[in-house]
């Protein structure tokens, strides 16, 4: 009896479909094909390379579909998330995220309280796990809402630390009761690069990569007052009158 994976798993269209039914189709097989061997004529043995090759195209199958399945991510990747994220070069944008990197002495970022607190505590944790910072809120620090932390780069001991590391904020907020409130920690920056990795979309803000999908809000960079240096051609002629009566 001869068996027909690739024919078994014909009705296989959509990659989740196909592949549950691949995995129903290749059981099925290998019982069939166990039953065959133990059964087959002895003075007529099978073909070793016949149910080889059975077996070849069964796995030709199942790698067709690992591959759709990636064509499938590469195509949802670029359509929705290279695309929409090359869209935030040069634009400012808040996104929910933890780290900063420390740039020129400081390193800026904002958090979010579901409700007011009567304790806020402020830790700055460097890459290996260790709080470099303590700092506790009060005032109008305390009420719910936005509110901005910006630290100076310096350690407990009030030693400066070097630029370029990446720290990470974490905030304890407890109301009167003890109860823990919310904290959202966000950070908020001008989108400087769009990098696609492992099949997903980041971008960079303030040196630090983050998930695109991971931005809340989006604005364009306030522009700053320029100086005009063009020359005022009435002032030129009060310059010009004035030099020749001298």
């Amino acid at each position: 009896m001869a068996i027909d994976p690739t024919a078994a798993a014909s009705s296989a269209g959509a990659s989740g479909t196909g592949r549950t039914r691949l995995a129903d189709s290749y059981e099925t097989f290998m019982n069939l094909l166990t039953a065959q061997i133990k059964n087959q004529d002895p003075l007529s043995p099978m073909d070793s390379t016949q149910f080889t090759q059975q077996l070849v195209q069964m796995t030709g199958v199942e790698q067709q579909l690992l591959t759709n399945d990636l064509l499938e991510k590469l195509v949802t990747n670029t359509g929705s998330g290279i695309q929409t994220s090359v869209s935030l070069l040069g634009r400012e944008v808040r996104a929910v995220h933890n780290e900063a990197k420390l740039t020129a002495g400081k390193a800026d970022w904002s958090y979010k309280l579901d409700r007011e607190a009567t304790e806020v505590t402020i830790e700055v944790v460097n890459s290996l796990g260790k709080v470099v910072q303590v700092e506790k809120t009060s005032g109008d620090d305390l009420k719910a809402g936005d509110h901005t932390y910006s630290w100076n780069g310096k350690d407990r001991t009030g030693a400066q630390l070097p630029n370029g590391e990446t720290y990470t904020l974490r905030i304890t907020a407890k109301d009167s009761a003890g109860a823990a409130v919310g904290v959202t920690n966000f950070l908020k920056g001008v989108v400087t690069g769009v990098e696609q990795s492992d099949g997903k979309t980041f971008i960079t803000v303030n040196g630090v990569q983050i998930g695109w999908e991971k931005v809340t809000s989006i604005a364009d960079v306030p522009k700053t007052a320029s100086t005009d240096t063009t020359p005022d051609p009435d002032k030129q002629d009060d310059d010009t009158s004035s030099q020749q009566a001298v």
